[in-house]
């Protein structure tokens, strides 16, 4: 690169401008669906210009773009292989009834003018324990909404509840996609990212649990026969008991000890396959289709699952998508750091 002169700023940023040219006409044209390959498309096609410009105009060798591209995919590999574990604990969780556990016992504590305030603590557990707070929002979000407004609640109060709870949970929790990546990118120890995290996100919800609690008393409410319906569909579905909890407590020690993610996500994954076997045989061989626990337990681990119940929010609240759900993220990634590495190897 000495040798060779550097780009100015505004040639710089042409692979920069076409790169949120054709976001936007993707996002526009897919919508959320955009990050189903679109988005990174999009990032190919701008790695493709910064090559073309380096090469063509500041004449840089093609090896020294392959070096950086490898380079910076090799800096996050282990992000990716989290990533795909993260996949196969959610999987091992829910069927295992984990989280349905972790619900069925979180729904019996809410009363009427705590509702609001046990909502956002629910979705902080919830998410903190599965790292998403997306899929929080989109499985017991959609539960607790429905709950809420059959208790006469507004829906803005209710999703505001939502919402707070489960982006506490992702930016704190060492399971979460974006919280491990943020460390990775960056050479931080996840559990330091994540104690700095805390220093702005604790004081923030303090004063969101402060401020759900006044408006729970406030408002007016209804009955909770709602309540009382989903439970007892969730404990007809899964077999709940107090020893599912023994995983997330395990989870937790192992998070508190330091011990690496990756082997914490591994054995948590490991443990929850295994009680799923013990407590949940009947949902991994429906999962299966022929009787075989094991086929049912990889099934559960690696791919989608879709079980029904006789209510509709229960059934997409359970629904997994295993380490395949996972893979849209790291082809995001992978295809991020081409166009980093293609950045650096020009000098732009």
């Amino acid at each position: 690169m000495k040798d060779n002169k550097i780009p100015s700023p505004l040639v710089s940023l042409l692979p920069v401008f076409v790169l949120i040219l054709l976001l936007f006409v993707t996002i526009r044209t897919f919508g959320s669906d955009a990050l189903s390959g679109g988005s990174q498309v999009c990032l190919l096609v701008a790695t493709a210009v910064c090559v073309l410009i380096g090469m063509a105009g500041f004449r840089r060798p093609w090896k020294d773009f392959e070096l950086a591209v490898t380079n910076n995919i090799a800096g996050v590999s282990t992000a990716l292989i989290i990533l795909l574990i993260i996949g196969a604990l959610s999987g091992a969780w829910m069927v295992s009834g984990v989280v349905p556990t972790l619900i069925y016992y979180g729904i019996q504590v809410i009363h009427p003018h705590f509702f609001l305030v046990s909502t956002c603590i629910i979705c902080a557990v919830v998410s903190v324990m599965t790292g998403s707070s997306w899929t929080t929002i989109a499985t017991i979000g959609i539960a607790l909404l429905g709950i809420g407004k059959a208790q006469g609640f507004e829906e803005g109060w209710i999703a505001g509840a939502i919402i707070s709870g489960a982006y506490f949970g992702d930016k704190v929790s060492p399971l979460s996609d974006t919280t491990v990546l943020a460390a990775s990118v960056t050479d931080t120890p996840l559990f330091r990212h994540i104690r700095y995290m805390m220093i702005t996100t604790i004081p923030s919800l303090v004063i969101t649990l402060v401020i759900f609690t006044v408006m729970g008393f406030a408002c007016e409410t209804s009955g909770t026969e709602q309540i009382a319906e989903f439970t007892a569909s969730l404990n007809a579905r899964f077999h709940i008991t107090p020893w599912l909890l023994i995983v997330p407590v395990v989870t937790g020690i192992l998070i508190a000890r330091k011990v690496p993610s990756i082997i914490t996500l591994f054995l948590s994954t490991l443990l929850a396959a295994t009680f799923a076997i013990i407590f949940q045989p009947e949902l991994l061989h429906e999962i299966s289709g022929n009787n075989d626990l094991f086929e049912g337990t990889m099934m559960s681990l690696y791919g989608s699952t879709s079980l029904q119940s006789d209510s509709a929010m229960l059934t997409e609240l359970i629904a997994t998508r295993g380490m395949a759900g996972m893979m849209n993220t790291i082809w995001l990634i992978i295809c991020a750091m081409c166009f980093g590495g293609a950045m650096t190897a020009s000098g732009m």
